[in-house]
């Protein structure tokens, strides 16, 4: 059977090498035919093919005259034919012409055309504009979610299909992940099926197994509408594509990367409605919460955010804008990639292969006078001493630095070449934290107080700083996840930040001139009142707003004893 099997697999190998022979045989002679005619060859093999583009010619249009537009820019249409001289193709560029498109004509092979038609079945009648290139019907994404309202109901949908060629299956998937606040989408490809799964409140959750057939079908429709390669499958491709749900634009990240088995897929869901959190819904308590206040008050200086990615950074920091955003003030971004759009700032994107990285970024925007800067992340030194010195010199700057603690951050700075005398009096905030799932309110069940775990939480409450408002033990209630309702998922509904916040004094300047490890940042922020994240997450468990098995998952196993 091993023997059979390598012979079929080489046989399979010899088929596909010599289609690719026959395949670039045929090229080599529509590139002649270009040539004879007085045309530019183009090979639709590596170009992304547009449904807007496609849809400008009907395919019983195209398939008579041998042609496929197959890229629309603003007017410009390109045009891909065998002749394009003979007469139906000048007949589509009259039409094309009378509707004011300019088409610019190619000669291409059979073998592209073909490629080309095949996209047909994703063009459809009825459209609404997906990133000006594509198209899906008109209300189907709304009409499905209005029909969803648990992961139940999105399984069931999604297990009814079973014609893997109609164009509603994603529409179906994209719906179902909006409805029930999804962050991604992923499609895992395996050698029987592919595994469909959503990330909710940041667990992933199988949806479906989907056959192969709907698995390459849904592929292509992502590629297509993310503006990919269809015929390039063994290398990493990343694209986007915006659609309109209601009044607002929702912008899905498209990445792939080759695997065993085919192309994993992960869709990553940016709904504005995500970072629409106000300073006092980001889970501070209220003694952190008028640190920042304060902290946001200030004229100049910096404020560091860290954590891992995931962790809320972004709408954290976003938080922060809006807080302290005013008409009479200039804030502006360098962002990568910007995924939310704020308005009323100006917001800019690193592209480092024209230049713009954050460092250059950032000194290109010091000359545009702004008040407030937001810098997407301090990867490097050049970066980090541009932030300071803007710091230093009359402006509030926002920044993340990838920290597992806040007490980090100090020695991370100087370990990439910053001075202790610029980083200290720069700096006003450092703040760290982790998101965790949020208990149903409508499900959460009693967890029972022992004894041992009454003595555990008065121990934890004496060690608190004395700034720290302590609930009463004796009328605290504690909660676990239930099974799950109609309104959350698995017991749990949304998330909230935990955080750790220290402000920067003159003792962090002396630490830093003596070297400052981060267990010795920490020991002197703790002494200074700062509440760890996981003194943060205990003391959201002991009001009822998470559990315990979240804050062990965000921060490691509690110690009710001593700080961790």
């Amino acid at each position: 059977m091993t023997i059979t099997m390598t012979i079929g697999a080489d046989q399979q190998k010899l088929q596909e090498k010599l289609k690719e022979v026959r395949r670039q045989a045929e090229e080599r002679l529509a590139q002649k035919e270009a040539s004879d005619l007085g045309f530019p060859y183009i090979d639709l093999n590596p170009v992304p093919i547009q449904v807007d583009a496609l849809a400008l010619v009907s395919e019983e249009q195209a398939k008579a005259a041998q042609l496929a537009t197959v890229l629309l820019r603003q007017n410009d249409v390109v045009l891909a034919a065998l002749n394009p001289k003979s007469a139906p193709v000048q007949k589509v560029v009259e039409s094309l012409k009378k509707d004011g498109h300019n088409a610019l004509l190619f000669v291409c092979s059979f073998s592209s055309l073909q490629l080309a038609w095949n996209s047909y079945q994703y063009v459809v009648k009825e459209k609404t504009e997906i990133t000006g290139r594509v198209s899906i019907e008109v209300g189907e994404i709304e009409s499905a979610r209005s029909a969803f309202s648990r992961l139940a109901d999105v399984q069931g949908a999604i297990a009814a299909f079973n014609n893997p060629a109609t164009s509603k299956i994603f529409e179906v998937v994209l719906a179902g992940a909006l409805a029930i606040k999804a962050s991604d989408i992923h499609l895992e490809p395996s050698e029987t099926a592919s595994r469909l799964r959503y990330r909710i409140d940041g667990e992933l959750n199988d949806v479906a197994t989907v056959n192969l057939k709907i698995y390459h079908s849904l592929t292509s429709r992502i590629k297509l509408l993310s503006g990919l390669k269809l015929n390039v499958k063994n290398e990493p491709q990343d694209g986007r594509f915006t659609i309109k749900a209601g009044p607002k634009d929702i912008e899905i990240r498209t990445s792939t990367i080759p695997s065993e088995y085919g192309e994993t897929i992960v869709l990553r869901v940016l709904d504005p409605d995500a970072i629409q959190v106000g300073l006092e819904e980001l889970g501070l308590r209220k003694e952190d919460l008028e640190i920042v206040r304060f902290g946001l008050r200030k004229p100049n200086g910096m404020i560091l955010n860290t954590g891992p990615t995931g962790s809320g950074k972004t709408t954290t920091l976003y938080a922060f804008i809006r807080y302290i955003y005013d008409p009479g003030i200039k804030i502006i971004t360098i962002e990568d990639p910007i995924e939310y759009h704020i308005e009323g700032i100006s917001q800019t994107q690193v592209d480092p292969s024209a230049g713009y990285t954050f460092a250059n970024g950032l000194r290109s925007i010091l000359r545009q006078d702004p008040d407030v800067i937001l810098v997407g992340e301090i990867r490097d030194l050049d970066t980090a001493e541009i932030a300071m010195h803007a710091a230093l010199t009359g402006h509030v700057v926002f920044s993340t630095l990838h920290t597992n603690e806040a007490a980090g951050t100090i020695p991370r700075l100087v370990d990439m070449g910053a001075k202790p005398p610029i980083i200290a009096p720069a700096l006003n905030l450092v703040i760290a934290q982790r998101l965790v799932r949020k208990l149903c309110v409508g499900c959460r069940l009693p967890h029972e107080l022992t004894l041992a775990l009454k003595k555990d939480l008065e121990k934890f409450l004496s060690a608190l700083p004395e700034r720290v408002e302590k609930p009463d033990i004796s009328a605290i209630q504690i909660f676990e996840a239930g099974t799950g309702c109609d309104k959350c998922h698995g017991g749990y509904k949304r998330r909230v930040g935990v955080f750790e916040i220290f402000v920067m004094n003159p003792q962090f300047e002396e630490l830093m001139h003596k070297g400052a490890t981060e267990a010795a940042v920490k020991k002197l922020a703790v002494e200074n009142g700062m509440v760890t994240m996981q003194q943060d997450g205990v003391l959201k468990v002991m009001a009822g707003i998470t559990t315990f098995d979240e804050i062990e998952k965000a921060t490691g196993p509690i110690s009710f004893d001593k700080v961790i």
